[in-house]
């Protein structure tokens, strides 16, 4: 369509130069002239009154009485030359709040923090998954502000809207659960919760929300602390029980022990005992014994008789 326009324009001012030199010299021979300029203009004025508007977009067409209630949809539109299209985009739209900075709609740190039914507050990294009804574009125009340039109501949609509603579905809903379910196990369970509270606070509005995703949960630094603590606690304990357990195993092995020895001492006393009663009772069991333990062989040392002398008896 531009390009279209930039030809009827060349023809319209190729029209002017071709009357302006006829006027200057009757005498001379031009082409037809003004046949190529009024039908430059012709198609100029018949461009300037079509409008079209892509897939992404949405036309909003305002007239001198007001804003039209009829959007304008894909496609080639006729437009009167004294109404004006504002095309808007009807794609899906995303707003993050995000603890980490540079990351979220915003440059700072933005996470949405919300309490559980504890008390204990704890941090969400959020996106949120939205776009305008593209059948209510027209309301939006006329009922949003747009202070901020091209995209103003979007982002006044986000920062008053969407983020409110955020903030405000989280709090209900994540109050319903303990800390631990809302790190772990009943994440999904409050996306889907703050996914249909949202959808049902904002249809007043003309937006719908797509989706919602919880990227991150955090706790506070002092939950986190007492958290950390508690575990180092009950670590340490464990480490204790474990070294009480090995101590009482070994001073247990150690009775035991004692007590083998014990019963052993007493067995051997009073086999010594007895043994001691039956020699006293009859001395010539100590001939036995040495007869029982004799190996066949004859001494090769005698003792003289009461002279302490030593003789060889194989010499």
């Amino acid at each position: 369509m531009v390009f279209l326009k930039i030809i009827f324009i060349i023809a319209i001012v190729y029209g002017f130069i071709g009357l302006f030199n006829k006027i200057q010299n009757a005498k001379a021979k031009f082409p037809n002239y003004f046949m190529i300029g009024l039908v430059g203009a012709i198609g100029f004025a018949l461009s300037s009154l079509i409008v079209k508007v892509d897939a992404q977009q949405v036309g909003v067409k305002v007239t001198p009485t007001g804003v039209d209630s009829e959007e304008l949809l894909t496609g080639w539109h006729v437009v009167a030359p004294w109404s004006t299209v504002y095309k808007m985009d009807k794609t899906v739209w995303v707003y993050t709040c995000a603890d980490a900075q540079n990351e979220g709609a915003k440059a700072n740190a933005d996470a949405i923090w919300a309490p559980t039914k504890d008390g204990i507050k704890m941090g969400f990294d959020v996106s949120v998954s939205w776009r305008i009804i593209p059948e209510e574009a027209s309301w939006i125009y006329q009922n949003v502000t747009n202070e901020t340039g091209k995209n103003g109501r979007y982002h006044w949609l986000e920062e008053n809207v969407i983020r409110a509603k955020l903030k405000s579905a989280l709090a209900l809903t994540v109050s319903n659960y303990s800390p631990i379910e809302v790190y772990s196990v009943k994440r999904e369970e409050i996306q889907h919760h703050v996914l249909n509270r949202m959808q049902t606070e904002i249809k007043s509005y003309k937006i719908s929300i797509n989706q919602i995703d919880i990227r991150e949960v955090y706790y506070n630094k002092e939950y986190e602390q007492a958290i950390n603590n508690k575990k180092l606690a009950e670590q340490e304990a464990l480490r204790l029980i474990e070294v009480t357990k090995q101590k009482q195993e070994k001073l247990l092995q150690s009775k035991i022990d004692k007590d083998i020895a014990i019963q052993y001492a007493e067995g051997e006393a009073k086999a010594l005992k007895i043994k001691g009663n039956a020699i006293n009772a009859n001395p010539k069991i100590i001939k036995l014994e040495w007869i029982n333990k004799w190996n066949g062989q004859l001494p090769t040392y005698m003792m003289g008789k009461d002279n302490g002398i030593i003789l060889n008896v194989n010499k």
